[in-house]
């Protein structure tokens, strides 16, 4: 039996959660979600919990099992609390500005880049070099977010570049000058 898998699943009062040919929709304040469950993964819905079951034991439904109940508890989060990511820009002259729905960044390139922002997801810029990436699917949220961190990585000399907030950037020592 799958460890996470079977760990049921508490959700709030003003979240709603239906099912219907397969197809699991979960309602909240922030928004409505929908996913579709792996052939083989039931949900049964019982006093205020939600509990992922699997019909069979096969190395395919056991390998969903889990997964199917991270995915609906990730939803129910979503629609209730929202998820975010951080980003730092470092640099000397980087910086972003959000320009209705695209985020302008200067990042040391000849032109400035654009990145349209998709529907859904929200950006906020904070002092020109601290963005908030935030939304109600997870993995939208973290897909965004790693799609402007690759427009500039950081290198590891001078540490130059968008990070995530928290990582930490291994440095390297530069060049040895005049070693005879």
């Amino acid at each position: 039996m799958s460890r996470i898998g079977k760990k049921p699943i508490t959700f709030p009062k003003n979240v709603k959660i239906s099912q219907s040919d397969g197809i699991v929709k979960v309602e909240g304040p922030k928004g409505m979600l929908s996913s579709k469950l792996p052939d083989g993964i039931t949900m049964v819905l019982a006093d205020g919990n939600l509990t992922i079951e699997r019909k069979s034991d096969d190395r395919l439904v056991r390998s969903y099992h889990g997964l199917a109940r991270t995915l609906i508890n990730n939803m129910v989060t979503g629609v209730s609390n929202g998820f975010t990511k951080g980003l730092e820009i470092s640099g000397v002259g980087y910086r972003a500005e959000m320009a209705g729905s695209t985020l302008k960044l200067v990042l040391g390139y000849s032109s400035p880049l654009e990145y349209s922002v998709p529907r859904g997801i929200d950006v906020k810029v904070d002092k020109q070099v601290n963005l908030v990436v935030s939304g109600i699917n997870k993995e939208l949220v973290g897909r965004v977010a790693s799609e402007i961190r690759s427009l500039k990585k950081p290198e590891p000399y001078k540490g130059k570049g968008i990070k995530y907030v928290g990582e930490h950037i291994r440095r390297k020592a530069g060049k040895a000058a005049g070693a005879k």
